[in-house]
């Protein structure tokens, strides 16, 4: 008998220096390494948004890279809400602040 497997969707908002420090594209790298799905976007008032799906623990290790960012990002604080499972296929960086 297996195991259900537990999937997570996560709304993701993260403050601090975060744009124009490379955060959206290692955001991406490292959501295909450990095969999260969903999407990153920086946001108007310089915040980053992402919304995330991925299985529980491995959403764990992605918000652990999203609280420490890239050598170049200062994070000052990350927000994370549950939201409805889309059924993202890959993972994206979109561009514009329209959020």
């Amino acid at each position: 008998m297996y195991a259900a497997i537990e999937m997570k969707a996560n709304k993701i908002i993260v403050t601090g220096k975060v744009q124009g420090v490379f955060f959206r594209q290692r955001t991406k790298q490292v959501a295909n390494k450990l095969n999260v799905k969903g999407f990153v976007q920086n946001r108007g008032d310089g915040s980053v948004y992402i919304e995330a799906e991925a299985e529980d623990e491995t959403m764990e290790h992605f918000l652990g890279y999203c609280k420490k960012g890239t050598p170049q990002s200062s994070v000052e604080n990350i927000s994370v809400s549950e939201i409805t499972f889309i059924g993202f296929t890959n993972f994206v960086v979109r561009y514009g602040d329209d959020l």
